[in-house]
């Protein structure tokens, strides 16, 4: 037996955040075996009962238990097995919802501004025919395992900052990032609190918190995000049996940015603790900016579109950790997003885009987990930088796309703070569809 329920840890929730609502209008969720089976292949089970009516949630919502977004249907029996792939089915903009809450923008699902409370609607392609994929890669411990008798509950986290692009003609489009796997019905967390190491107190700004697991390259990716609420706490759930990385950012008004902390070998259940960041010591040199392009290019050596997650990256005692963007006004994502296009500016035959990255200054400050809290020390002095680009086919539900499908830039030792590092060398993507 298997239950499905929706979370989302959300950066980009109004006021201070870009977005009041994202609703998204889900229809099904499946499950394969298969870690490569494509949607048209055979066995796909369905993981939830047909639905009655579809089931519109709003992902920036108050979660209904301090962890779940919502539950999609009643158990589902299922074959015992290891299922190594999730799709979930939106449904199609022209469908017709009951209580439609995106009905002011014609569609199933749709955006809602902090800015004007003005209702757009949110473009999709293939998620309302193939599904929005979840590989392996993204779920917990590589599959969701399943034996004779058991029941599971899974849980589907949808990095709804990270999912969502404002293209340049002034439409959003969906480019989802999901991450899965089995939870606890008491949905058990990591949480903590955030403060500033000097005053001891709460930090008057943005603070966000990312968990991060190494993927199959041995780089620690980002699962989860969430900013701080106004007491310095956070909390991370449900989350899946495991251990993770805790990396912390954080930004005052007043604009100084924090070195990032980073406790290392945290298990769910457990608590952090105070984290206690640490400022630069001189004003008007907390951040780095590292701006660049990419390119893009078909097997005909011709101009493409594709979309690119855009990652921070740096070692620190041979581990690569992700360093969450500065979340400010401008960044409202852990990372960032940008989709190709032709332009005058482009190389010939290729069409690009431009980026520019926010980041810490600061060498992170980083230290094991202990249950008295983390002693962290500082790595360097400065922070060093490599850009990772990574490229999907736009509007398919998380294909990856190109070959190779990764790049990255050269490292960048920074060896003063307050400086725009120009990234020489393009993210080249070739042969992309």
């Amino acid at each position: 037996m298997a239950t499905v329920s929706i979370s989302d840890p959300a950066t980009c929730a109004g006021p201070s955040g870009p977005f009041l609502h994202v609703y998204v209008t889900i229809v099904d969720v499946q499950v394969n075996t298969s870690a490569t089976a494509s949607a048209t292949d055979s066995g796909w089970q369905h993981i939830i009962p047909t639905l009655s009516s579809f089931k519109q949630i709003d992902l920036l919502g108050q979660a209904n238990n301090q962890c779940f977004l919502a539950t999609l249907g009643d158990a589902k029996q299922l074959q015992a097995g290891t299922y190594q792939q999730v799709r979930v089915i939106l449904a199609d903009n022209s469908a017709s919802i009951s209580n439609n809450q995106c009905s002011a923008a014609g569609t199933a699902n749709c955006v809602v501004l902090s800015a004007d409370n003005k209702v757009y609607p949110l473009q999709l392609s293939s998620e309302a025919k193939t599904g929005i994929k979840i590989p392996s890669g993204q779920l917990a411990s590589g599959g969701f395992t399943i034996g004779a008798g058991q029941t599971k509950d899974l849980n589907i986290d949808f990095d709804t900052c990270a999912s969502i692009v404002q293209t340049g003609n002034g439409q959003f489009r969906l480019k989802p990032v999901l991450h899965a796997g089995e939870v606890t019905a008491t949905g058990t967390s990591i949480n903590g609190t955030v403060i500033d190491k000097v005053s001891g107190k709460v930090i008057p700004g943005n603070v966000l918190v990312a968990l991060e697991q190494k993927d199959s390259t041995g780089v620690d990716r980002i699962v989860m995000s969430t900013l701080t609420n106004a007491d310095g706490t956070f909390t991370f759930c449900p989350l899946p049996t495991g251990m993770y990385d805790v990396v912390v950012v954080g930004i005052t008004s007043t604009g100084t940015v924090y070195a990032p902390a980073i406790v290392t070998g945290v298990s769910n259940g457990e608590t952090t603790g105070k984290i206690a960041l640490s400022a630069p010591l001189l004003a008007g040199t907390s951040t780095a900016t590292l701006t660049g392009k990419i390119t893009s290019q078909n097997a005909g050596n011709s101009g493409t579109v594709t979309d690119v997650s855009l990652s921070a990256l740096e070692t620190i005692s041979a581990t690569t950790y992700t360093i969450p963007l500065v979340p400010n006004a401008q960044q409202n994502a852990a990372t960032a997003t940008v989709t190709t296009a032709a332009g005058s500016s482009c190389p010939n035959n290729t069409d690009c885009a431009s980026y520019s990255l926010l980041l810490p200054a600061a060498g992170a400050y980083i230290g094991a987990y202990s249950t008295s809290a983390a002693t962290l020390m500082q790595s360097s002095p400065y922070a060093t930088y490599v850009v990772d680009g990574i490229a999907f086919v736009p509007s398919s539900g998380g294909t990856l796309n190109c070959t190779p499908s990764e790049m990255k830039s050269q490292a960048y030792a920074l060896t003063a703070g307050g400086a725009t590092i120009s990234v020489t060398s393009a993210l080249a993507f070739a042969q992309c569809q």
